[in-house]
């Protein structure tokens, strides 16, 4: 990956495992949303590259899920949804519909339904149809467009994120 988030802490010296338990820490329980978003990011980087049987991909999509359920802060779940959506954590699309829809923060449920439509997740249109009655115009804006995309890519073959990001 292209981009180098600041790793004050060199997380990305220790081991997979010890890197995946200290983010988990910090997600978990820092009251710094900044650091939350950074350990975050750092999750999402372990699950590059890996299949979608690797543990720590389970992992880490697992850890961006628990983020989108129970983390108090918009950007820090925007940043969740990205990670999804970039790491291809299809698994995790019913979470991210979940928050496209019902989330308390604009910003998350602009990017949950964004990320579905990077994912091409064409089995949730008819769920992000629901998105365009939010009462955040920014909200329905995010839904058309995405609806009015995944309707314009169907059968146009599979595709890696990474293609695109």
């Amino acid at each position: 990956m292209a981009i180098e988030i600041y790793d004050e802490n060199k997380l990305r010296e220790l081991t997979d495992e010890q890197r995946l338990l200290t983010c988990e820490r910090i997600i978990k329980n820092d009251s710094d949303e900044s650091k939350r978003w950074d350990a975050v990011w750092l999750v999402g980087e372990l699950a590059e590259n890996k299949d979608v049987d690797d543990p720590m991909f389970i992992k880490a999509a697992d850890l961006m899920e628990w983020v989108l359920k129970n983390d108090n802060n918009g950007v820090v779940k925007h940043e969740a949804c990205y990670q999804i959506a970039g790491r291809n954590m299809r698994m995790k699309i019913p979470v991210l519909v979940e928050s496209a829809l019902n989330d308390n923060s604009i910003l998350t449920k602009h990017e949950a339904i964004e990320s579905l439509g990077l994912m091409r997740a064409f089995e949730s249109i008819d769920l992000i149809r629901d998105a365009e009655i939010d009462p955040s115009v920014d909200v329905r804006e995010t839904a058309r467009f995405v609806i009015k995309r995944l309707t314009r890519l169907q059968n146009q073959g599979d595709y890696k994120p990474s293609d695109i990001l």
